[in-house]
């Protein structure tokens, strides 16, 4: 996106490179708020308290850095965008709207892009990460360990998440995944169930195979909801 804006015509004739349009550094970013967008107020006793700032009104850009425009936006109306508009806003350039589908892909369309990365869950910063190893070539050697990364998503998402998962599977990638969510432990190769309980109770291999294969084993607390899951009852997860 930075190097789309040093490609307009007005950054051009200012001579500004991408990096102008970084929040990170100097040149473009706002340097009363050092780019964060608010400031920090001290209240020795009490919780620091944190409020827009004036100087760039929370767009963390400085004046010069907001005149320049692509289409009508500047950078900081670009940042507030969220994942599913700028995939519009941006069709036509490659680079960035594919990017942008794989962010849509692992449902994370509601994102904006400018958040901030201490305001993702560790379900949001997982899929970010999945998003970023599926706009790169595959090699079809690479083995991915997510942990509950369905955690927050909508039902649809779910199935959304599961279709990319399988996209990598089918491109001869591993995806081990820890889970207790049914609709994905059902669609599973191969499901390793740990039990009985949690724990101090927990940590003995209770049942191994297909989910077939472990929705038969009795003592499998994974194994009873499983059969339901596999008749197509509505119950999504183990917790």
């Amino acid at each position: 996106v930075r190097e789309l804006f040093a490609a307009t015509q007005e950054a051009r004739l200012r001579g500004y490179s991408a990096g102008r349009f970084s929040f990170n550094v100097k040149g473009g970013r706002c340097e009363t708020c050092s780019g964060d967008g608010i400031l920090q107020i001290e209240m020795q006793f009490l919780p620091d308290v944190y409020v827009p700032c004036e100087t760039c009104q929370g767009k963390r850009y400085n004046r010069e850095a907001l005149e320049v425009t692509w289409k009508g936006m500047t950078i900081a109306d670009v940042l507030e965008l969220q994942v599913e508009d700028a995939l519009e806003r941006f069709s036509a350039v490659p680079a960035i709207r594919n990017r942008l589908k794989t962010l849509s892909e692992v449902g994370l369309g509601y994102l904006r892009l400018g958040q901030a990365a201490t305001t993702l869950s560790g379900g949001e910063a997982q899929r970010i990460k999945l998003a970023t190893e599926l706009a790169r070539r595959s090699t079809g050697r690479t083995m991915y360990i997510l942990d509950e990364p369905t955690t927050g998503l909508h039902f649809a998402d779910v199935d959304r998440l599961l279709h990319v998962l399988h996209r990598l599977v089918d491109g001869g990638n591993s995806v081990i995944v820890i889970e207790h969510n049914l609709d994905v432990i059902k669609t599973a190769d191969w499901v390793i169930d740990l039990g009985p309980d949690g724990g101090s109770r927990g940590g003995e291999l209770i049942a191994e195979g297909t989910p077939e294969q472990v929705a038969k084993v009795k003592r499998s607390h994974t194994g009873r909801y499983l059969t339901l899951a596999l008749k197509g009852e509505p119950i999504h997860s183990l917790e």
